[in-house]
């Protein structure tokens, strides 16, 4: 299986969706990150606060993390600094992503929700990834490259999903990789304070994942919204 993430900058896909990511990569699956941007200016606090600090050191720190949390979680990462506050991607950039699609030919694609009043950068992104996957699949687009089929599109769960339209219909069990989505937040050390929120969040997540029938041992788990409709053969 092809799992393929557009993060907005790059610690989202550690927060959001690291359990998963190292879930398939534990199982030999083929996954890839794309960060837009390295979130140097809106998402690295941290690092700001240190003395002499300067917007190109800020994205080599935050591009370094990345590169560790992706070692941690076992997949690989790739950068298209686009910038961030505000994140934005004209039609060069977007067809950077088709051609980060079609070389990746993804199962499932993994976003972010379609409406965050606090970060529009991750509507950005969201737009953009479902834009790229309506080109990708385009035959008149690069005929040298072939057209990509029709991944699900996963949202991962925003920071405040009550207000952002977030309603999951998918939770993951992470609880046999979660030592490596805590390695892999431990790697983001401009962002340090979201450690906590994220671990508590994936418990009570597992809560809910054991109340909806799944085994007793889930401890932990992530929550994810589907984009279109799942095709099945049977109604279990």
């Amino acid at each position: 299986m092809n799992v393929l993430v557009i993060s907005a900058h790059s610690g989202d896909f550690v927060w959001r969706a690291g359990g998963a990511l190292a879930l398939h990569a534990a199982r030999g699956d083929d996954v890839r990150v794309v960060c837009l941007s390295y979130g140097e200016r809106g998402e690295s606090p941290g690092l700001w606060r240190q003395d002499g600090m300067s917007l190109e050191r800020v994205k080599e720190a935050r591009r370094g993390e990345a590169e560790a949390a992706a070692k941690a979680l076992g997949v690989a990462i790739g950068f298209m600094d686009f910038g961030d506050y505000p994140l934005r991607i004209d039609d060069e950039g977007l067809f950077r992503i088709v051609g980060e699609m079609r070389a990746a030919r993804p199962d499932v694609l993994l976003t972010h929700v379609a409406n965050d009043p606090w970060n529009r950068d991750h509507d950005a992104a969201r737009e953009a990834t479902l834009l790229a996957r309506q080109v990708a699949q385009a035959a008149g687009h690069d005929p040298a490259t072939p057209v990509i089929g029709a991944p699900q599109v996963l949202q991962f769960e925003p920071h405040q999903p009550e207000r952002c339209g977030f309603s999951p219909d998918l939770l993951l069990d992470i609880t046999p990789v979660f030592d490596r989505k805590q390695a892999a937040m431990e790697c983001m050390g401009a962002q340090a304070h979201l450690v906590s929120y994220y671990t508590d969040l994936g418990a009570r997540r597992g809560v809910q994942a054991v109340r909806n029938g799944g085994h007793r041992s889930i401890e932990q788990a992530e929550a994810f919204q589907r984009v279109f409709p799942t095709v099945a053969g049977t109604l279990g």
